[in-house]
């Protein structure tokens, strides 16, 4: 874990905040990490979460919310407008399309969620709570 600090948008903020508030780990994660670190502007924030999709839904009745990918424990949050993925740790069964994997199974374990990104680069997640965790050491690549 790293002591280097993102700006989250406050969006994003507010997601890992009632995710915390509620108990559950949460990170912003993947492509948007990779990005903020670079010094560029992330087209999106992807967020990953041990929380089932079940509770996500629960925890953010009162704003939009999409079932967008439920069997792969995704749901989208929508506020201002803007859309905010938010995905349960898991682990991926086989790619047997070379894209999308045939099984996930959920883990509450964010070293799991993060060993099964493609990059090394995307492997990073970040909370103000934590810092960056980067256990593939993506940033050296």
């Amino acid at each position: 874990m790293s002591g280097l600090k993102i700006t989250l948008p406050a969006p994003c903020a507010f997601i890992l905040s009632r995710l915390h508030e509620n108990g559950f780990e949460a990170y912003a994660v993947g492509g948007c990490v990779r990005d903020s670190l670079l010094h560029k502007t992330p087209h999106d924030w992807d967020i990953t979460t041990a929380a089932k999709p079940e509770k996500i839904i629960e925890l953010f009745s009162d704003i939009p919310v999409l079932e967008t990918g439920l069997k792969h424990g995704t749901v989208t949050l929508l506020i201002d407008h803007e859309p905010y993925e938010v995905t349960t740790f898991r682990v991926d069964g086989d790619y047997t399309d070379g894209r999308h994997p045939d099984s996930v199974a959920f883990t509450t374990d964010i070293r799991d969620d993060l060993a099964r990104r493609d990059l090394t680069i995307n492997a990073m997640a970040y909370s103000p709570a934590t810092g960056i965790i980067d256990r593939s050491a993506g940033r050296k690549t």
